[in-house]
């Protein structure tokens, strides 16, 4: 069974140029580096900058009174998100939920023990479990919606947005792990025995995920998001060869039913995260996404060599990659490893049209005892650093 006709090539469409002038924004550095443009300095956010690692999340979460309890409540979700914005001056804003929302609307039953991470009442476990699946009611995950709307009021200063809001999903092959699993797993086991023995199973469970998905991001656009994500945190727990007919494939199922402009007329860049998918770069490079989400394992010049592309011509581009460790060194040794990063990826484009971009952030979520001093660190040492680069 070959599933390659999902594919798209590299070229992206020539999108007329209203579509690509973020003029809404106060800071649109981060959708300009997501289209290839040129930036003052390389633009900056975090995986799971909204989390544990920060006091004032922690009161907000006990206020909620749990997680699913933040993730519902518009005004809380809003909250969170907000919170590392008036810290630090990142880039882009990112939407605060969950990427297990969508099996949860399915009606798994999804919820948080404290200490133990996410949990699914109802795994997949069997044909007749996988047979009742369909693209859940989007009705179902409104407070979602409700909260990308009410993130983007709350970033407006002055009629235009401080920053751009990213909205975002766990891929198909990413929640089929945790549906059949029930929760995080260490060796994939009853998922990969799934995949094996009834790939027939898998691969309805995963078509019915990416269509899932589609509508999801479309609703998150629709309410205002400005960027998507699709993170596919566990892809790279595949063989090679299974990567490609389990993940990749339904990635581009998603990608190819995306929306491509938002409510304001503007381009929706989209990014492709797969934690563990250096191997891959150049099958994702097919991918109808306008950036690559890359971990610490990948060197960026290599990257930037095989996908990244040249002046004016087809390329993604690329975001990542520090180790998320790093932040726990002292803020010297933060400062060195940045520039590291940065150097490695080299000088980013800086004409007019387009040409290769980078935009910083971590190989992977930031941890829940990251000092949130040194994320400051971090951030004054992007910016800093990233103008440097392009005296």
């Amino acid at each position: 069974m070959t599933h390659t006709s999902a594919m798209s090539t590299a070229t992206s469409p020539a999108f007329p140029a209203q579509a690509t002038t973020f003029d809404g924004l106060h800071n649109p550095t981060f959708l300009q580096a997501c289209m290839r443009q040129a930036t003052a300095h390389t633009p900056l956010w975090l995986m799971r900058q909204a989390g544990r690692y920060l006091p004032e999340y922690v009161a907000t979460r006990a206020k909620a009174g749990s997680f699913m309890g933040l993730a519902t409540n518009t005004e809380y979700a809003t909250e969170v998100t907000l919170q590392p914005l008036e810290r630090y001056p990142l880039d882009a804003a990112i939407l605060f939920s969950d990427i297990l929302t969508v099996p949860d609307a399915m009606g798994l039953g999804l919820s948080f023990a404290q200490g133990e991470g996410p949990r699914f009442a109802s795994p997949i476990k069997t044909e007749a479990d996988v047979a009742k699946l369909e693209v859940p009611d989007m009705a179902k995950l409104q407070y979602v919606f409700d909260a990308v709307s009410s993130i983007r009021k709350a970033l407006t200063v002055d009629g235009k947005g401080r920053v751009p809001l990213i909205g975002f999903s766990g891929s198909p092959w990413t929640l089929a792990c945790y549906m059949v699993e029930g929760k995080g797993s260490d060796d994939y086991r009853l998922v990969k025995t799934m995949m094996y023995s009834r790939p027939d199973l898998m691969h309805r469970m995963l078509a019915i995920n990416a269509d899932s998905v589609a509508a999801y991001l479309n609703a998150q656009i629709d309410a205002g998001a400005q960027a998507v994500m699709v993170f596919d945190s566990w892809g790279g727990v595949l063989a090679d060869g299974a990567f490609q007919e389990f993940s990749l494939a339904y990635t581009a199922r998603v990608l190819k039913q995306l929306k491509r402009f938002g409510t304001d007329g503007k381009v929706v860049p989209r990014i492709v995260f797969t934690k563990g998918g250096g191997l891959w770069l150049q099958d994702m490079q097919a991918l109808d996404c306008e950036v690559l989400g890359l971990d610490w394992t990948v060197n960026l010049a290599k990257a930037r060599a095989l996908v990244g592309g040249s002046e004016n011509g087809p390329g993604k581009a690329l975001q990542g990659n520090i180790d998320p460790n790093v932040l726990f060194a002292p803020p010297a040794a933060i400062e060195t490893e940045v520039a590291k990063v940065l150097d490695s990826f080299g000088t980013p484009f800086q004409g007019s049209g387009t040409g290769p971009t980078h935009i910083f952030n971590l190989g992977h979520g930031i941890s829940q005892y990251t000092p949130p001093d040194h994320v400051a660190a971090l951030v004054a040492a992007v910016h800093s650093h990233s103008k440097k680069l392009r005296a």
